[in-house]
């Protein structure tokens, strides 16, 4: 559409325009940057609950307390792991990516080592793991409450969740998913309060707690013509220890100090839906305090979803803890464990009926605010990494339809993928979850570790390290996917050399197997010259010289090619089209900014600068939270 002069009354309609995106949560969602960032104006409290909420998913209920009802408290390590790599990320890696004035993760590799082959990789790897790990086993694990609460059949019930999802996240942007997030948040966390009261009273508090656990053995061990081992359904003597044994334990004291730092380092430092959250803070004060948030947040954990499903244990012995496989089959319809059904069954059976719906907002919220934000950095993902690239002169209204019709196609895909989720690692998911992490995750975080903190690092080093480690950890999970995981009552078959190492043991191989091959690869290649790297890695963060981007004689080619202006319409008539329009984010554009106006908004969107009574402040909130992890794992340890 060619551009026309303005008529008298288009500065007052703009001026409109403009007051009503500052009312509307400060973002234009009709620009790329509004959908995907918030405008980059969001304070530190909403951006702390949406932390927490875009990670405390349905699968967390469900998976903290089927694997606390069936070990013990070991799995909350998992959670508490978490509060170091927040500190890291606000610190030390959120500062890299600002500066680098990067909207996606992607995007920050294609930057720091120029070629397109990284980001296509990381894109589609990541969209992957939105698939195989996050999205099925929250629609996995938030069927199983529907389909206990309401008996509705599974299939229908993730439909209807998943429409009401979608339909939200599509119109809305990462906005309206952060300040929803913000409300379910809230709503969890009292629901959540409310049941641990009712199970511990139940129990008789925590030390009748501890006691009546340990004796929690179902009656029928027998049968089906198998001989079950007494470790199978007896609770094992270390349930209530953090630190476990290196060689027999279910969750190794290594691991957990190692091997979940690794994969928490890909997860809260690199993950697409996590560091998009930082990206829309107002400052950096914004963002380090809304990490520090979290970080409190994932205290509770423990206390809210991995104890509970110990009490759900105690209550509910034959139920939860069933190991005979025909028992299990009566119970909830699979073979392999029913301890998945540990938090709904204590909702469904402990709740008087008012707080019963409490709790099922509780479950219905969580499992939108983590696909919701899931939806909105995956889509952002396609978009800005994958359709560019097909579609070079795509106009931002195309991008705008294009990420929004691909959420409709994630969420097909995950749907197929549910059953692999329901049968691997003995039917606990959160164990699933944690596995899947370890084969995918450590060779992208020894990628993102080095490419920040060591500038000798370059592309072709960058590449190999990643595929090789791909490579190793696709073949551990496709041998424990097509051999099985084994249970109890069944072995499997999967051969030593590849499954006889624990996941989080194998993380550790994986991610300094992954550091050797870049710094072997990059080490006999030419390095990268500084003027690529300003700004890009922590050793030339604070750089004021200009720089020059890897690819910028493609970006001059591609702005030559380009000449076209972007198709903005003028207001559309007829209920149809006006519907569409207000669906798609297609709003008119506001004004145009002048050379200078671009020039102070670049600067402010890549400002890390803090106030130094602020910075003080989120400083010794940090050490205070870092003491209190160190205290809470002494204790449980």
């Amino acid at each position: 559409m060619s551009k026309q002069e303005d008529s008298p009354q288009e500065p007052q309609t703009r001026c409109q325009h403009l007051d009503f995106s500052q009312a509307m949560l400060r973002t234009n969602r009709g620009t790329v940057g509004g959908f995907f960032l918030a405008g980059r104006d969001v304070a530190w409290w909403p951006m702390g609950a949406s932390l927490f909420a875009s990670n405390i998913g349905s699968g967390h209920f469900v998976g903290l307390a089927g694997t606390g009802a069936a070990s013990g408290i070991a799995t909350a390590a998992f959670e508490w792991n978490a509060l170091l790599l927040l500190l890291v990320l606000g610190w030390f890696f959120v500062p890299i990516y600002i500066k680098a004035g990067m909207m996606t993760m992607p995007e920050y590799l294609k930057k720091r080592f120029g070629g397109k082959r990284l980001q296509i990789y990381l894109s589609v790897l990541s969209l992957f793991i939105c698939v195989a790990l996050r999205i099925s086993s929250d629609i996995f694990s938030g069927a199983i409450f529907i389909k206990l609460a309401l008996g509705l059949d599974l299939y229908l019930a993730i439909f209807i969740l998943l429409a009401i999802t979608a339909i939200y996240t599509i119109t809305g942007g990462l906005a309206s998913v952060i300040y929803t997030d913000t409300l379910q948040t809230i709503i969890m966390l009292i629901g959540s309060f409310i049941l641990m009261g009712f199970a511990f009273a139940e129990v008789g508090g925590y030390e009748s707690f501890t006691e009546k656990y340990m004796k929690a053995i179902p009656t029928v061990v027998e049968g089906d013509n198998l001989t079950i081992s007494p470790r199978c359904y007896t609770p094992q003597a270390d349930s209530f220890h953090i630190f476990r044994d290196a060689v027999t334990g279910d969750i190794p004291w290594p691991g957990t100090i190692f091997g979940m730092t690794i994969v928490a380092v890909w997860y809260w430092c690199t993950d697409q839906v996590i560091v998009q959250r930082c990206l829309s803070g107002k400052n950096m004060s914004h963002v380090k305090a809304a990490c520090i948030m979290c970080g409190y947040l994932k205290l509770l954990p423990m206390f809210l979803m991995v104890m509970p499903g110990m009490v759900s244990r105690i209550l509910y012995t034959d139920k939860v803890a069933c190991v005979v496989p025909s028992e299990c089959m009566k119970y909830c319809g699979t073979e392999v464990s029913c301890s998945n059904y540990a938090y709904p069954t204590l909702v469904l059976e402990l709740m008087p009926d008012g707080l019963r719906g409490l709790m099922l907002s509780v479950m219905l919220a969580s499992l939108m605010s983590s696909l919701t934000s899931i939806f909105n950095s995956a889509s952002t993902l396609f978009t800005m990494d994958l359709y560019t690239k097909i579609r070079k002169q795509a106009s931002e209204r195309e991008l705008l339809i294009a990420g929004r019709l691909f959420i409709i196609l994630l969420i097909v895909i995950s749907i197929m993928w549910v059953p692999l989720v329901q049968l691997s690692q003995n039917g606990q998911l959160f164990h699933y979850i944690e596995s899947i992490s370890s084969y995918l995750g450590p060779p992208i975080a020894a990628v993102f570790l080095l490419a920040i903190f060591y500038k000798r690092v370059n592309e072709q080093g960058a590449f190999w390290g990643l595929i090789i480690g791909l490579v190793v950890g696709l073949v551990r999970m496709i041998a424990e996917f097509a051999y099985g995981t084994g249970n109890c009552s069944t072995a499997s078959n999967c051969p030593k050399i590849i499954c006889g190492v624990h996941y989080l043991y194998f993380a550790i191989i994986l991610f300094f197997m992954s550091i050797l091959v870049v710094l072997a690869v990059s080490l006999v290649t030419k390095p990268i010259p500084d003027v690529h790297l300003y700004r890009l890695c922590w050793s030339l963060r604070n750089s004021t010289e200009e720089r020059i981007d890897l690819d910028a004689e493609e970006k001059r080619q591609e702005e030559v090619d380009d000449g076209v202006e972007e198709d903005y319409p003028e207001k559309p008539h007829g209920c149809f089209r006006k519907a569409f329009a207000l669906f798609c984010g297609l709003q008119n554009k506001g004004p145009q900014l002048t050379k200078e106006e671009e020039a102070a908004l670049e600067k402010r969107l890549t400002d890390t600068s803090e106030k130094p009574l602020w910075r003080t402040v989120v400083n010794i909130n940090a050490i205070l939270l870092l003491a209190v992890a160190v205290f809470l794992h002494g204790y449980f340890a």
